[in-house]
């Protein structure tokens, strides 16, 4: 059956988590891809095009890569897609290519026996033949074949070797004619495996004892296959090799210390590494923005595309080397195989939270950005799991609130230090950290008793064999989450950029219009440094009589009890663009001569004056500020990457009150105290 829209063959990879699906899929595709998302769940479907040339005849191939599975028995979401998409008409799907690795058979079979049966046009893939081989195992390729009844290819897709006869075999590909279920296994009506694994999956059931049955049926016959057709060596070669290695990586005290030692590596390399290039870009953009503000003619579209679109822009593509270098360092763990030992060590550890093992590095490299670290939970099956731990994320400190926490710490602790040795700037960021942690792991404990699902929580994961990285598995993967970010999060980011632009460069009072007539008549002047200052201080009172400095006036009353005037308020909604956005706002306002230079703003904030003539920013205002932004969303990207990844608005906006909350109640009870 091909597809009626555009004549496409339409064909499935499905197979073992590790067993090679995912390098076949981009050997077929390259950069074709696309990503779209199964009906109602939050895991990605990929889908990718390709041509087969036979016999001087094009045959154009649409693939599907379905999630990872070990039995058509689903135990997690991922596994039930992969099994629904199989059984529903309405994909038409014509040939399923079952990949397996070559050097762990009796496992991945099960998989295959079960496909097998449910009577489907399908290719069986021995991937990785080229350690099989190394390791000298030996497979009757022709005797497996004539027994299962479907052509077997054998492939080495990390090198491109043997994908003519797979090609030749998915164009050919046939219904077997054998039979490896057992029906007075599960009923005792002859109903065929497809209906009894429908039945199975969408009426929910758990009949543990029925399907231990038929896996124990399968495994005898699983048995039998190896033991005629596989020859296996004595020495574990490869598999000893890497034993040897996971007796020091998996260690219950070694295992840590390497773990926390390539985390490190991989935090420098998206803390420190990529602020070069985010500057880079950062500066790119402003160049262009003072090319087109001279070249354009000065008005509101001037201002339009410098400061809304531009800067939107510029906020998207800010993020890309963050993310590239998130990603690259992923795959290269999960294509080595480390990423599994990580996992698999931090498991025990994550799990009383509610977390899972494989929620460690999405909360580490969230201290540099939480837009890729939300990105990067994909690898958590268990969907419970991976929305307590996007939810939890922005609680972690990220690299965006380190200009208003130093600029805070400076202006609370000028020059002092704790029990005359250590610093007490140093110390009170620390705190910082730790306390986000802390309320990272407190509030996954309290949501695991709140988020409800039927999905149980296994933790159910092979370990592969130690391999080198291929570049361009790892090179696909940075490209195609660079190209999710800008596409999907872009869209959300540059709409709430041009929003907060318009918010501060409009208003309608009189007030507003008489100034902007005044900065016109100014600007049309020689620009003197008087006149310089003057529309300088023009434009500070343009932006607290613009809409959003009428905002900030009406939210102050609820601001006023954590010590905040309109004035921190215009700050608290501008750095929703992004939390450092705060620093720039604040100088703005306070009519700093350099509004880039911290030192200068905080002169300003220790000039300030309250209504009785005390420092207006004192430890009270200060920590109220700091507890606030430590507990705050305050970030548009993060939310943009939320409603991208859950697929919903409803988490969105749940996030956004809880943490709106505790960063109030945070604060208040700060200045309360502190006062």
């Amino acid at each position: 059956m091909l597809d009626k829209k555009n004549n496409h063959l339409k064909i499935a990879l499905l197979g073992n988590p590790n067993s090679g699906k995912s390098s076949l899929f981009n050997s077929l595709t390259g950069l074709k891809q696309k990503t779209g998302n199964y009906a109602g769940v939050t895991v990605d479907r990929l889908e990718g095009e390709t041509t087969f040339f036979i016999n001087n005849e094009s045959h154009p191939i649409k693939v599907i890569d379905l999630p990872g599975a070990y039995s058509l028995f689903p135990k997690s979401s991922d596994e039930e897609i992969a099994c629904k998409t199989l059984l529903d008409k309405k994909e038409e799907i014509d040939v399923v290519v079952i990949v397996l690795d070559a050097t762990s058979l009796k496992r991945n079979l099960l998989l295959a026996t079960q496909i097998i049966d449910l009577k489907i046009k399908t290719v069986l893939v021995l991937n990785m033949i080229d350690e099989a081989n190394s390791q000298g195992i030996i497979i009757d390729i022709l005797g497996l074949q004539n027994t299962l009844g479907i052509d077997v290819v054998c492939l080495n897709s990390r090198k491109q070797e043997g994908f003519d006869n797979l090609k030749k075999a998915i164009l050919n590909a046939r219904i077997s004619s054998s039979v490896f279920y057992n029906i007075s296994t599960f009923n005792t009506e002859f109903i065929s495996y497809k209906e009894f694994i429908s039945s199975h999956i969408y009426s929910k059931k758990t009949e543990s004892d029925i399907e231990n049955s038929d896996k124990l049926y399968r495994f005898n016959i699983i048995n039998y296959l190896i033991a005629k057709f596989v020859k296996t060596p004595a020495q574990l070669s490869l598999k000893a090799i890497t034993s040897k290695i996971d007796a020091v990586t998996t260690h219950r005290v070694y295992g840590y210390l390497i773990l926390i030692f390539i985390l490190f590596l991989v935090f420098q390399f998206i803390f420190f590494i990529s602020e070069t290039p985010m500057n880079w870009i950062e500066s790119v953009f402003l160049g262009l923005g003072d090319i087109i503000s001279t070249q354009l003619p000065k008005g509101a579209l001037n201002d339009l595309v410098v400061h809304g679109i531009i800067a939107g822009i510029s906020g998207v593509v800010m993020f890309v080397p963050q993310i590239a270098f998130l990603f690259l360092f992923i795959g290269l763990l999960e294509d080595t195989g480390y990423m599994a030992r990580a996992s698999f060590i931090m498991d025990r550890v994550m799990r009383p939270f509610g977390l899972n093992g494989k929620s460690v590095i999405p909360l580490i490299s969230g201290t540099a950005c939480a837009v890729p670290s939300i990105m990067a939970t994909r690898s958590i099956s268990n969907i419970k799991e991976r929305l307590i731990t996007i939810f939890i994320l922005p609680l972690i400190s990220c690299s965006a609130r380190l200009p208003v926490y130093t600029l805070l710490i400076a202006v609370m602790y000028p020059k002092s230090t704790f029990l005359g040795f250590f610093n007490s700037q140093g110390l009170v960021l620390l705190f910082l950290y730790l306390l986000g942690f802390v309320a990272t792991l407190l509030t996954a404990f309290v949501l695991k008793r709140i988020v409800k699902t039927s999905e149980s929580s296994f933790f159910i994961m092979e370990l592969p064999v130690y391999r080198w990285p291929q570049g361009k598995n790892i090179g696909i993967l940075v490209y195609s989450k660079v190209i999710i970010f800008i596409k999907e999060a872009g869209k959300i980011i540059l709409a709430i950029s041009i929003i907060l632009w318009f918010l501060s460069s409009h208003g309608i009072n009189k007030e507003y219009q008489e100034l902007e007539i005044k900065q016109q008549k100014l600007s049309s002047s020689y620009p003197t440094l008087a006149i310089k200052k003057e529309i300088k201080q023009i434009e500070t009172q343009k932006l607290e009589q613009s809409f959003i400095g009428h905002l900030g006036h009406f939210i102050e009353p609820v601001i006023r009890p954590l010590g905040f005037d309109w004035k921190i308020g215009i700050s608290l909604i501008t750095s929703f663009a992004a939390r450092e956005v705060f620093v720039g706002t604040m100088a703005t306002i306070y009519q700093s001569e350099d509004s880039e230079k911290s030192e200068g703003i905080k002169q300003k904030l220790l000039n300030e004056k309250d209504e009785t003539g005390k420092p207006k920013y004192n430890s009270a205002v200060c920590w109220s500020l700091l507890l606030f932004y430590a507990f705050a969303m305050q970030c548009m990207s993060t939310m943009a990457v939320v409603k991208r990844e859950t697929k919903s608005w409803k988490w969105v906006f749940a996030q956004l009150l809880f943490m709106s909350v505790l960063a109030y109640v945070s604060a208040f009870g700060a200045y309360q105290i502190l006062s």
